[in-house]
């Protein structure tokens, strides 16, 4: 069976997307002719490609298709700097969605400054995925994203994996904030009244922090600021304790004392030679090394 390729980014589209109407806009076709081609593809290869929710999700089968439309668009860009264009009829003739994922205290600290080198280089549109970094190969595994900064060392779908770092936390807070509610001291029973400042109900670096302090973390008060940038504004601000990474740490702020959280980081992406793909990683891997602790 060969599965044509324009098919193939077709799901990509509508996964990309999360909609027909929208997958249309970006192929410059009518919705029609995209209902049309997947359901030609479904018919082709005998299953469902796509959940038709909102927003569309890829079946198992989808996600392989989607796998390989990324190759694809990859490869192709690849082939095309091989021709030795110049650098703007290259960007003319292909311009790579590259689609990674990174957790988002990386995104805010260390991440960003790489990939603005590669751009200035390369003709790609990134196209960055947040999430914990314990959920983010995940996307890696399932094809959503070429590339992902994880804490997992073990490879996800045949993946390579390259230690990039780590990134460490310390529990800090304002010097007022610490008057109040830790007039003698940082106790086991202080901790279980001072409200803290959580990322999101999947993020678990307070709660392993307060663990190794003697605290049962879920009888604690919290307050929830789901970006980093405001995470970080919120202990300032005083609205609570919380682990800052050590980009953010600042003299504004007051340490309630160890344990140092170390979270190590790993760069996974697809097992593929690509000349992008590899610059990516070379670029990323520079920047950890002057920003991260070591492993």
């Amino acid at each position: 069976m060969r599965i044509d390729a324009q098919l193939a980014a077709t799901v990509a589209a509508v996964v990309d997307e999360g909609s027909f109407e929208a997958a249309a806009r970006r192929l410059h076709i009518t919705q029609s002719a995209v209902s049309q081609r997947i359901k030609a593809l479904e018919v082709q290869i005998g299953r469902a490609v796509l959940v038709r929710s909102r927003p569309v999700r890829a079946t198992e089968a989808g996600e392989a298709l989607v796998r390989l439309a990324r190759q694809v668009e990859l490869l192709e860009h690849d082939t095309v700097a091989a021709f030795g264009l110049g650098d703007a009829d290259a960007a003319r003739a292909t311009r790579v969605r590259v689609p990674l994922a990174v957790n988002a205290d990386s995104m805010a600290s260390w991440f960003l400054a790489p990939l603005a080198r590669v751009a200035r280089q390369h003709p790609i549109d990134v196209d960055l995925h947040r999430d914990d970094q314990d959920y983010t190969a995940r996307m890696l595994e399932s094809g959503e994203v070429m590339a992902a900064v994880t804490s997992e060392a073990e490879p996800v779908g045949g993946s390579a994996v390259t230690p990039l770092g780590v990134l460490e936390y310390r529990a800090m807070a304002t010097a007022d904030y610490v008057a109040r509610w830790f007039p003698d001291g940082v106790t086991p029973e202080a901790l279980q009244h001072a409200p803290f400042v959580d990322f999101d109900r999947r993020d678990a670096l307070q709660q392993g922090w307060l663990r190794a302090r003697g605290v049962d973390p879920w009888s604690v008060p919290r307050h929830y600021v789901p970006a980093s940038h405001d995470f970080s504004e919120a202990v300032r601000f005083g609205l609570g304790w919380g682990l800052i990474p050590a980009p953010h740490v600042s003299d504004a702020l007051v340490s309630l004392g160890d344990p140092l959280i170390r979270v190590p980081l790993y760069w996974q992406q697809w097992n593929l030679r690509s000349p992008l793909l590899d610059a990516i990683a070379s670029e990323v891997a520079a920047e950890a090394r002057r920003v991260l602790a070591p492993l």
